[in-house]
């Protein structure tokens, strides 16, 4: 499952981060690493961008660039 996948209030972690190069760089430069536990705040109306929290930050990522972040252990929040 990817980040993208997730719906909103969902907990999960980083599993791996599958993007090469400089993107897989800034990605992990963001804090998107391995182990790394984040919540899916909110989708954007035309499911593009990805709003989510990792620690006390917030990052909006490309819809394209979240398929790149495998999660697991996902868990949903109530609101």
């Amino acid at each position: 499952m990817t980040l993208n996948d997730l719906q909103t209030t969902a907990r999960c972690t980083v599993a791996r981060v599958t993007a090469g190069g400089m993107l897989g760089q800034r990605l992990c430069d963001l804090g998107f690493c391995p182990g790394v536990r984040v919540l899916f705040v909110r989708r954007a109306p035309l499911r593009d961008p990805v709003h989510v929290q990792i620690g006390s930050y917030h990052v909006a990522l490309r819809g394209e660039e979240a398929r790149q972040i495998e999660v697991e252990s996902v868990q949903s929040v109530k609101a």
